[in-house]
């Protein structure tokens, strides 16, 4: 019989709040993270784009000031999201050599890569920082947890772009499950709202340039979406068995029940144009979690808003849940947090955990006019309460290179 995987601690600090409890009830209030671009970049650079989902709590109201030195951003956000899950968790009593770290990033510290090397050229070598390397490694974050919680059971970095978050909990599941460990944190954390990535992403014309309306530019499945929102922020989950948590008498919040990770093999940015690979991640994470199709009542989809990713996703979701697809409730919350990148993934397993804990589906704003070749049930401005009774949801992550996780929570009763 497998391992059945606890969630006993929740942390987050993102666009809509600087811990759960906040960001969840602005998702449930359905509210825009959507804020203004720093004016100097828009002026010196010339950027296509105005607007993006910044931290809702800047990093100088929750860390010392030697934190935020020693971390590049993407780690000060993950720290901060680790110590609210931890804490939420109840702080458990656990032998260090069975503590592991699972915390993913997409892109890395980009923040301290280009601030330093705008500093090589202006100032010379002698003013780089000599933490400049461990602060720009894409394992820097996950570290930094490890030596926070003091964890010696192994710490991880999945880096599979968007799926990243999500990858790091499906990593999770299995170093409890093979007896790896016995507590994990795991989550993903982002850091890249900076002039490069902005150019980078406008470049392939994957933002929106709602500059007028930015509010209404995160528009999943919309006929009139034109683009993602670049957010930014860090998500961690605490996990264990379900013994470990009863034998110490923690909350289980959920039951991160399993997880299918699959590749498109097709383009290193364009979704498989049918969402085979998507699907295929979908029914893996049912056949590991002992789920069916009809098991399942709500969806929190990956939902970037671009044009052809929606129209893909909406693919696999029909394909993966076949007649039982009218019973599922589909919510899009890059709506309302942006695209969180390598932490969209474990925000959104957090969310997730959430409406199967409570019984509500999050909103999709922005949704004005759905998209005829999308024909999902799509949870629109208001929440959705979901059915009575044990409930079973699945978390969809996709991300650049054809990497896609799909997870499979369930109730805790």
């Amino acid at each position: 019989m497998k391992t059945q995987i606890a969630v006993t601690g929740l942390g987050a600090t993102t666009p809509l709040g600087g811990d759960v409890t906040t960001t969840w009830d602005g998702a449930l209030a359905g509210r825009s993270g959507t804020a203004p671009l720093d004016p100097a970049w828009l002026e010196r650079y010339e950027l296509p784009v105005t607007f993006a989902c910044r931290l809702a709590v800047p990093m100088t109201e929750v860390l010392t000031r030697q934190e935020i030195k020693r971390n590049d951003p993407s780690g000060q956000y993950a720290l901060v999201a680790a110590r609210e899950a931890w804490a939420h968790a109840g702080a458990p009593k656990v032998d260090p050599e069975r503590l592991a770290v699972s915390m993913a990033s997409g892109i890395g510290g980009v923040w301290t890569l280009l601030d330093s090397y705008d500093t090589l050229n202006e100032k010379g070598p002698k003013r780089i920082l000599p933490l400049t390397v461990p602060m720009l490694m894409p394992n820097g974050p996950a570290a930094a947890i490890g030596i926070e919680f003091g964890a010696r059971a192994g710490v991880h970095t999945p880096v599979s772009a968007c799926a990243s978050g999500a990858e790091a909990l499906a990593q999770a599941i299995q170093l409890i499950r093979r007896g790896l460990a016995d507590v994990v944190i795991a989550g993903g954390t982002e850091a890249a709202i900076h002039p490069l990535p902005i150019s980078g992403f406008a470049a392939m014309r994957a933002l929106s340039t709602r500059n007028n309306d930015p509010e209404a530019a995160s528009r999943p499945y919309d006929i009139d979406r034109d683009g993602f929102v670049l957010g930014e922020g860090a998500a961690a989950l605490v996990l264990e068995s379900v013994e470990h948590a009863k034998a110490r008498g923690a909350t289980i919040h959920a039951i991160l029940a399993g997880a299918g990770v699959t590749s498109d093999g097709y383009h290193i940015a364009a979704p498989e144009p049918e969402g085979k690979g998507a699907s295929r991640a979908i029914a893996a994470a049912l056949r590991d979690a002992d789920l069916t199709p009809r098991d399942i009542v709500h969806v929190n989809a990956h939902a970037t808003s671009t044009p052809v990713g929606d129209v893909a996703e909406a693919a696999a979701i029909v394909v993966a849940f076949g007649d039982a697809i009218d019973q599922i409730a589909v919510s899009g919350t890059k709506s309302m947090t942006g695209h969180l990148l390598g932490a969209a993934g474990a925000l959104e397993a957090v969310f997730t955990v959430l409406a199967v804990r409570d019984g509500v589906a999050p909103p999709t704003i922005n949704l004005d006019s759905l998209d005829p070749a999308i024909t999902l049930d799509v949870v629109g401005k208001d929440p959705r309460t979901l059915s009575s009774g044990p409930r079973a949801a699945i978390s969809n992550a996709f991300g650049f290179g054809g990497h896609n996780v799909a997870l499979a929570f369930r109730s805790a009763e």
